[in-house]
């Protein structure tokens, strides 16, 4: 698991080959899930939802919440309670 400064992300290399990423862009203190992606090849092996949790992870470090954009980082919060402490929750909800 490699932290991109540049992409604003997590990546997954096999071989120097990228195989997964979740990407993310950051208004004010909210970090904002745009994407994650696992190649087909690899898919099934748990390497999406440790990218979601290393994104849950950097933001209980830096104070950010979270608004998981993405379907399956959206998905991964509603499954996983654990992550409520970081979910972004808007005044309206």
């Amino acid at each position: 698991m490699v932290y991109n400064e540049a992409s604003q992300g997590f990546e997954v290399f096999d071989e120097g080959v990228k195989i997964g990423e979740v990407t993310w862009s950051i208004g004010g203190k909210i970090l904002i899930i745009e994407h994650t992606f696992v190649s087909p090849d690899y898919r099934g092996q748990g390497i999406a939802e440790e990218l979601v949790f290393n994104a849950v992870a950097k933001a209980r470090r830096e104070g950010y919440k979270i608004m998981p954009l993405c379907p399956f980082a959206k998905k991964e919060f509603e499954q996983k309670s654990e992550y409520g402490d970081v979910l972004y929750v808007s005044a309206g909800q």
